[in-house]
């Protein structure tokens, strides 16, 4: 991912067998990962139970926060596609009890139509 993307706030993709090293102190017995995306700091990490988020705070980045929504605490969500003049696609995720959604943009090297099929098949459940 380039540094002005990065900056840009899009999101590329993780191996998942990465990001379950990376994150695996977060994970439960069990739980696998199926996809993960970066932004400069920032991850988000699909799993078979649960969306995490990750938001690494500060100049240094050492404090972090992990957000855990449970699939079945999203209501709705949306994806918007690139465009000609816009580059990147949106995935919008609402949560219960939120009336502003959770908004993220992909770059090019990122599917989102793959991520949208991971959310119909994880919030279908």
């Amino acid at each position: 991912m380039g540094l002005l993307s990065g900056m840009m706030g899009n999101a590329s993709k993780l191996d998942p067998r990465a990001a379950a090293k990376e994150f695996g102190r977060l994970l439960a017995q069990g739980e696998q990962v199926h996809a993960a995306y970066q932004l400069v700091r920032d991850s988000f990490v699909f799993t078979d139970r649960r969306l995490i988020l990750v938001d690494k705070q500060g100049m240094t980045g050492k404090k972090v926060e992990y957000h855990s929504i449970p699939y079945r605490a999203i209501t709705q969500f949306s994806v918007e596609t690139a465009g000609h003049f816009d580059l990147d696609a949106e995935l919008k995720i609402w949560v219960s009890s939120h009336d502003v959604p959770i908004s993220k943009q992909f770059g090019k090297g990122v599917d989102v139509y793959e991520v949208q099929a991971l959310l119909a098949a994880f919030v279908a459940r």
